[in-house]
């Protein structure tokens, strides 16, 4: 007889196992070698073994599962057969808008506000209108196929794309909840316009870079001329710079700690600050250091500025959509640091591009970080000397 103890001590083995609650009740606990647990109904009907679902744990605790158990078994005994039921009842509830609402209310929580938006926005355009009504057993690869080729003869490719992957990932909630058995649009992009990757505007000509940096000293504006210089300085994405708090800076450590969540692969990051930066933050400070954010918004200092200042400023000192933006300043950094020969690891890591090998990553954050500190330090003394060198010709 299965104890609580017994069900979350259970540990993964090579292959996929089952324990039964041994009081003659069809319930099992079934462990795959992922780690994972869904607890198993085994009956007959007809002469024939079958077997439900009956939720995951500990979603589902064991005392749960043994009511449900207890269900099912009277099912069986009425004549019933519960895989049948729940087949009949995965078709009149589970339509692909209803599971993906209840996915979205799940996940939503952990997006961004805007993020949020945009991923209903394309659920409702492009994906409910032509399979929303659709039970998730009549969704096949074909159906999702020309949901996704409608957006595709768009041209908007790269939307197409994330659309295919808010399809998988509600297909794959599906699955977890035991309302489907597979994602028809895992092997769909063999079949999609190929993604061709478009690099960020960015200035990468040491004279060029030179005139960069000296407009933007002589940008009017006290605190966007802060977060220009601080997004040369510093290379982060312009999401973390702009929602950029005053407690996240170690000054004394000449260090800014940005935390798991504000990064985009939602690890922690350190940023290593250069002598120039935290002259930049020395300035700051006496402007926006009694509030929140570094760069608050001039309509309310309870939130970060908007995400168009720092592109809007760019193109105030001349700097066309397709000349550079705030992202921009990642693609200089990289680009002219390789060129001075430093290592492309710390740049990487420096650029917070997530290593996949965990070993790897690990070395990276322990053995890199001193180099980095080096190699920003020196990328801010590159910056002064390009634009000492560019001096008046602006």
């Amino acid at each position: 007889m299965l104890t609580e103890k017994a069900v979350s001590r259970a540990k993964p083995k090579e292959k996929l196992y089952r324990i039964s609650d041994g009081i003659r009740n069809g319930l099992s606990l079934e462990v795959s070698p992922g780690g994972g647990k869904r607890w198993r109904f085994r009956y007959r009907f007809d002469g024939k073994a079958k077997m439900i679902s009956l939720g995951v744990y500990p979603l589902v605790s064991l005392a749960e599962a043994r009511e449900l158990a207890k269900d099912a078994q009277k099912s069986v005994g009425g004549g019933l057969d519960p895989s049948a039921q729940r087949k009949a009842e995965k078709n009149l509830e589970s339509t692909f808008c209803i599971v993906a609402k209840e996915w979205f209310d799940r996940f939503a929580v952990s997006f961004t506000e805007r993020y949020a938006a945009e991923v209903w926005a394309r659920l409702e355009r492009d994906v409910f209108p032509f399979v929303g009504d659709m039970p998730l057993d009549k969704i096949d690869a074909p159906a999702v196929l020309a949901v996704l080729r409608r957006t595709e003869e768009r041209g908007v490719i790269t939307t197409t794309y994330k659309i295919k992957s808010h399809i998988s990932q509600i297909f794959k909630y599906a699955i977890a909840c035991g309302l489907a058995y597979a994602d028809p649009s895992r092997d769909l992009s063999a079949a999609l316009k190929s993604r061709k990757s478009k690099p960020m505007p960015s200035i990468i000509e040491p004279r060029e870079v030179g005139r960069l940096m000296v407009k933007i000293r002589g940008y009017k504006g006290a605190v966007v001329r802060s977060a220009l210089l601080l997004g040369a300085l510093t290379f982060v994405r312009p999401g973390e710079l702009r929602k950029a708090e005053w407690e996240e800076f170690d000054v004394g450590g000449a260090e800014w700690r940005i935390p798991a969540e504000k990064m985009k692969m939602k690890r922690a990051h350190i940023v290593p600050l250069s002598r120039q930066a935290l002259e930049v933050l020395d300035v700051l400070r006496h402007l926006t250091g009694h509030g929140t954010y570094l760069f608050p918004s001039v309509r309310t200092g309870k939130k970060p500025m908007s995400d168009m200042t720092v592109n809007a400023a760019l193109r105030t000192l001349g700097y066309a959509q397709g000349e550079m933006t705030g992202h921009g300043f990642r693609a200089m950094a990289s680009s002219l640091l390789a060129e001075r020969g430093w290592g492309i690891d710390a740049i990487e890591r420096q650029l917070a591009h997530v290593e996949g090998n965990k070993i790897r990553a690990a070395y990276h954050r322990s053995e890199h970080l001193e180099e980095r500190r080096r190699m920003m330090q020196a990328w801010a003394d590159y910056l002064d000397g390009l634009a000492g060198a560019a001096g008046d010709g602006v």
